[in-house]
């Protein structure tokens, strides 16, 4: 892993839920534009679940959410949050550093989800690839960064990489705080 990488850890699980609450109140509001029931949906580096429940909330019983994330904690965690809220749509998938590993769903998610982590991958060339292989033809992709950690610069440099692999920019979501792009396969 590059020594530059920072992936917060699974302790900080409780800190992320609670800080994306002031930033993003409503998860809804940032992924109903792009998400309907029925779809399936990727959430790279889900975290607690933040997004995640939502996500499963948005799409449904005929939904199915895939939930993708490096660290245990973070999806037993979410896994504890999806019960309470009640929802049974998601599938948890632990990841390598190296790779998502979620070459069985390829061609049949609808939507990706790459929300504020992008900057926390020592591959993000492959991230890419992966996530464009997992999606179906017209899948969309949601990239948004903090804009207090990523740079104008490291977020074009992103944005290349991402055209670079087969995606097409096709808008600029407003989201506080973020530096974002939306993404047609």
């Amino acid at each position: 892993m590059d020594k530059n990488t920072f992936v917060y850890p699974s302790l900080a699980g409780r800190f992320l839920m609670l800080s994306r609450c002031r930033m993003f109140p409503d998860p809804r509001s940032i992924l109903s534009p792009y998400v309907t029931a029925g779809m399936t949906v990727i959430d790279a580096g889900c975290g607690p679940g933040y997004f995640t429940i939502p996500l499963s909330q948005i799409t449904g019983k005929n939904g199915t959410v895939i939930a993708v994330d490096l660290q245990e904690k973070m999806l037993a965690g979410l896994k504890k949050y999806a019960l309470k809220a009640g929802t049974d749509n998601i599938i948890t998938q632990q990841c390598s550093r190296n790779s998502l590993q979620v070459e069985k769903w390829n061609g049949t998610a609808d939507f990706a989800l790459v929300f504020w982590m992008m900057h926390e991958v020592p591959d993000p060339q492959r991230l890419i690839k992966e996530l464009y292989m997992v999606l179906s033809p017209k899948g969309k992709m949601l990239l948004a960064e903090p804009a207090m950690h990523v740079s104008a610069a490291a977020f074009e440099n992103s944005l290349k990489i991402i055209s670079e692999s087969g995606f097409v920019k096709t808008e600029s979501p407003i989201i506080a705080k973020s530096r974002t792009a939306l993404f047609t396969k």
